[in-house]
């Protein structure tokens, strides 16, 4: 394309000299406009931005009625320029007229132009406006000129989502880029939460949007591309499947995109049109995200992911940008934003900081969730395109209890909340008052309630909530959150601490739990299909002794002479829980030979997840001295539920009798047997469930340390003999035929059951 003031390149640095200017906003969009209609030989140019309203607005234009600029509104579906919008893609059109689309507007005098060019104005895959050109002669626009004026849209986007147009707006018509936003996901931690975004991942800042030298730049991006190939190669070749936490067949996907062509291509252009190398790669990539957020296939949009990360390692190559923000730069009142994460990528952000957790995908029992309720902070899951929403620094609201967000909140909103933060507040007070009183039901039955932990900061919960102890220490956090594998004397020194921390207390510490989604940054993972299913928790530590009875060994001699509890995770048969148990009968010899001081007493347990237990029983309980059920594994694995699934983690209700005629079951065997059984899973956190858990007879319960005051508060009103006599009945109907947890919550109503 060659036009009056010399092509692309000539134009972006004309932008870049009139995006400098001290002007006014209306003033710099009017000399925008008139400079790309030169640079076009257009009659024409217009600048459409999108309001909160969700209408499209005439901001500026060259060549229609200047009167109509701030008067003419579409429908965000009206007219060509509605359909730009709406597909948030190029229409090209020589006879734009005779479109079905076509929508006639007096005001503007567009009626005599023919030849139509509209593309969408982008940023993050979202759209903020459309520009559009237009000439009077029949004529379809070549596809340089299409691609130098999606660049130029490039530059309009970065001004709108600056909020410099915000001035020149009408109260409630405001540019949509800035727009209050209120989403709804799935509530996965209680509480409410108001503070500022910080991106997990966050998007590389563009400050530089305009080329110099355009040979310099196509270099650069070349070199960027053959570096990340050459990561992309390594990653696959080496099967470290670890880095990233991707899988082997993502890895292969993102080779593939990694040598496509097509976009390698649609980038080059880009720098050719006069972009930086960096501004090319996010230009295409709003472009791509924009048309795949569209579609309605799952697996087209499940790409999208696979792009994203791919664009996002170009560009940190490109800028050398670090991926994650550092604890100095988060704000005293940080909400995380990120796609997903695991457990211990949440740990590495400094706590004192952080105040509630949004994710685009993660299910209520995945185990970030469940590290983010242990750190008391609010969390919402399965917000779409929650990351492409935000903008680091924005103003933001976390709902854990509905669910919801609110992006850039009003200020009657944000006062609203305020007010809702200070009633729970009060609440809080409330359970702070019941710290020191005994847990026990109205019927006069004594229910334990213990937390869970896994790192050295959760044990002043112990008593800033008055539990009886930890029932239940995961020895893995340890493990995820260090940088390379803990020796003995490391382990033994933080056991030592937890148990001097809660002093008489008891304490049950759950040996390594790893594999699955809980993937050690220096140990290699396996590949497997189904990685809940495969080579983990004991299964690993049976098969890499060493690691077990290095734990082991650092456990026993951290007790030195007082009691010591430990169970074992997923035993699937009492073969594995003997194994496991001859392992620590090894290690207690050793200590014998050696002269170490040994443990008052071992309590030796394990945690029953596995549904093949259920019919080992018998024989199990007469091996261990207790039981601990692991509620969220054990639904996960009795449903075949992938809990980090959001399209099924909430397929099957907890409160459903399958589930719990299985926890009846366990009690009851439980009770028989004399040996003492508690449940650790995220469902004695919840305080119906804790009601229900309580009626089927479990007496000590183990839970997030924010869930103790709700869940003791609702305790106190039980009574569990007036409970079991209207609800136990129901278990024996058939399934599906009453709703189990309608009618316990109707019986908590009743019965004034603080909920």
């Amino acid at each position: 394309m060659r036009g009056a003031l010399g092509g692309p390149r000539v134009l972006l640095r004309r932008l870049r000299e009139v995006m400098a200017e001290q002007v006014s906003a209306q003033d710099r969009l009017n000399k925008i406009v008139v400079l790309i209609a030169a640079n076009m030989v257009a009659e024409v140019c217009s600048v459409y931005v999108l309001r909160v309203d969700g209408t499209l607005e005439l901001y500026a234009t060259e060549g229609l009625n200047p009167d109509a600029v701030h008067q003419t509104v579409l429908r965000a579906d009206e007219g060509l320029v509605g359909l730009v919008a709406s597909k948030a893609a190029a229409i090209n059109l020589s006879e734009a007229n005779r479109h079905p689309a076509f929508s006639y507007r007096p005001e503007t005098g567009e009626e005599i132009y023919q030849s139509f060019l509209g593309v969408p104005i982008l940023r993050a895959g979202n759209i903020l406006g459309v520009l559009v050109v237009q000439n009077r002669a029949r004529r379809t626009y070549t596809e340089e000129e299409e691609e130098a004026l999606q660049t130029t849209a490039m530059v309009l986007a970065e001004m709108i989502a600056s909020g410099e147009l915000a001035t020149l707006a009408k109260p409630g018509a405001e540019p949509a880029a800035r727009r209050p936003l209120m989403l709804t996901g799935t509530a996965l931690a209680d509480g409410i939460a108001l503070g500022h975004v910080v991106l997990h991942e966050p998007r590389v800042i563009i400050k530089n949007f305009i080329a110099d030298d355009v040979g310099k730049e196509q270099k650069r991006l070349d070199d960027a591309i053959t570096n990340l190939r050459a990561e992309l190669d390594r990653m696959v070749e080496h099967g470290d499947l670890a880095d990233g936490g991707e899988h082997r067949d993502i890895l292969e996907a993102y080779r593939m995109f990694g040598y496509d062509q097509g976009w390698l291509h649609k980038m080059r252009e880009a720098v050719g049109t006069g972009l930086t190398a960096e501004a090319a790669v996010e230009r295409v990539q709003s472009d791509t995200r924009a048309r795949m957020l569209r579609q309605t296939d799952p697996y087209i949009r499940d790409r999208l992911h696979d792009l994203d990360d791919l664009a996002n390692r170009l560009l940190r190559g490109l800028v050398g940008q670090d991926h994650a923000p550092t604890r100095e730069q988060l704000p005293e009142n940080a909400i995380l934003v990120a796609r997903s994460m695991g457990p211990a990528a949440l740990l590495d952000y400094d706590r004192k900081r952080l105040r509630g957790l949004i994710l685009e995908e993660g299910g209520p029992t995945s185990h970030v969730t469940i590290v983010a309720r242990a750190m008391g902070l609010p969390t919402v899951g399965e917000i779409d395109n929650a990351t492409g929403q935000v903008d680091t620094g924005d103003a933001i609201i976390v709902d854990g209890s509905t669910g919801q967000i609110h992006i850039r909140p009003p200020t009657d909103v944000e006062r609203s909340f305020g007010e809702r933060v200070r009633l729970r507040a009060r609440r809080q007070a409330h359970y702070r008052e019941l710290r020191d009183k005994p847990c026990v039901t109205r019927d006069g039955h004594n229910i334990t309630l213990l937390i869970n932990a896994g790192l050295l900061i959760d044990l002043p919960h112990i008593e800033d909530t008055g539990a009886a102890g930890i029932g239940l220490f995961r020895t893995e956090l340890q493990f995820m959150v260090s940088p390379t594998f803990p020796r003995a004397g490391e382990q033994q020194a933080l056991y030592r601490a937890v148990l001097d921390s809660a002093g008489k207390r008891p304490v049950t510490f759950r040996t390594l739990d790893i594999g699955g989604d809980k993937v050690l940054p220096y140990m290699r993972n396996v590949e497997e299909e189904n990685p809940a299913l495969g080579w983990r928790a004991i299964r690993l530590g049976l098969d890499r002794p060493g690691l077990l009875r290095t734990q082991i060994r650092a456990l026993l001699r951290a007790a030195d002479g007082r009691a010591l509890r430990l169970m074992f995770p997923m035993i699937a048969s009492v073969e594995e829980y003997d194994r496991a148990k001859g392992l620590l009968e090894m290690e207690l010899t050793h200590l014998r030979r050696h002269g170490h001081a040994l443990p008052e007493r071992v309590e030796v347990g394990t945690m029953l997840e596995v549904p093949s237990l259920l019919y080992q029983l018998d024989e199990l309980l007469t091996r261990v001295d207790f039981l601990s059920v692991g509620s969220n594994d054990l639904m996960q694995f009795l449903f075949a539920v992938d809990r980090g699934n959001k399209n099924v983690a909430d397929r099957f209700d907890l409160l459903s009798a399958p589930m719990l005629r299985a926890l009846k079951y366990i009690a009851d065997r439980s009770a028989a047997h004399d040996k003492p059984v508690s449940l650790c899973g995220e469902m004695a956190s919840n305080p119906l469930c804790a009601v229900i858990l309580a009626t089927l007879g479990y007496r000590t319960l183990s839970l997030s340390p924010t869930a103790v005051g709700p869940v003791k508060a609702a305790l106190l009103d039980l009574d569990c003999g007036k409970a079991a006599k209207a609800l136990m009945p129901l278990l024996d109907k058939p399934a599906g035929s009453v709703s189990l947890r309608d009618e316990a919550q109707a019986f908590a109503t009743a019965e004034g059951i603080s909920l």
